[in-house]
């Protein structure tokens, strides 16, 4: 297979040629071969984007992604590292579902339930009830941090 250019690649995996350019900067994407300057992959790159996409879209993140490629012994089959891989993401996603149906009660029965005529009225309700804490615990969501 002949040495393909960056944009070549782009086309071909469906990719922007910056986020093949990242992810050789942090190391997920060995570094190009270059010639007259200009990048060039061989077909290894199209194989390691598409585990790259692919892992991306079952929501592993990119630190995930790494350990996929670097942190097991080089001689761990491929299946290993995906099953290891695996295994946690489900654990992840399980509790994330305990999460969101719990969350989904809460909110079903607050819209069943809510008859408060102001943000005041509602605040005291749930001051008084206690529900705040046991409501935010259960949240899935990652928190962001207040500006």
């Amino acid at each position: 297979m002949p040495q393909l250019t960056i944009s070549e690649v782009a086309n071909r995996v469906g990719l922007q040629a910056s986020a093949i350019r990242y992810y050789e900067r942090i190391g997920l994407l060995p570094p190009a071969q270059r010639m007259s300057g200009q990048r060039r992959y061989d077909a290894t790159a199209l194989y390691r984007l598409a585990i790259i996409q692919l892992a991306r879209r079952l929501g592993f993140t990119l630190d995930e992604i790494r350990q996929l490629f670097f942190g097991f012994r080089n001689v761990t089959r491929a299946s290993e590292r995906w099953q290891t891989l695996s295994r946690k993401k489900l654990a992840e996603l399980d509790g994330l579902m305990v999460g969101i149906k719990t969350v989904r009660r809460f909110l079903k029965k607050m819209t069943q339930n809510c008859r408060c005529d102001t943000l005041e009225q509602c605040g005291k309700e749930i001051f008084r009830s206690g529900c705040v804490d046991a409501a935010v615990k259960t949240l899935p969501l990652k928190r962001r941090r207040s500006p």
